[in-house]
């Protein structure tokens, strides 16, 4: 198993917007391509930033995942003129657990 961390920075004054179109547009449509392990925003430190971890059974797995959501009709239509007018960058990590994880 391993797990993908997305790190989002949104505009400044736009997060609680892009979290309510995440929850009711995106989470939606994405949840049937990804499995969600947690959902953040931030308060301190680096501030508007929203952080999401996903789980994946392998590489493959991902990609093809992927690729199917970038077809998706409601995905491109729905969610992503908004979403994406709302970003300011993303980050993507691959993290693979430690054996002594409780996440594995």
């Amino acid at each position: 198993m391993f797990y993908e961390m997305r790190t989002y920075t949104i505009k400044v004054g736009k997060t609680k917007e892009y979290l309510d179109h995440f929850e009711n547009v995106g989470l939606p449509i994405i949840s049937q391509y990804a499995k969600l392990v947690g959902w953040w925003y931030t308060d301190i430190g680096e501030l508007n930033q929203v952080i999401h971890i996903w789980e994946y059974a392998s590489l493959d797995e991902r990609k093809e995942k992927r690729e199917a959501l970038y077809k998706d009709e409601a995905w491109i239509k729905e969610f992503v003129p908004k979403a994406f007018g709302i970003l300011e960058k993303q980050e993507s990590k691959v993290m693979y657990p430690a054996n002594f994880s409780p996440i594995q």
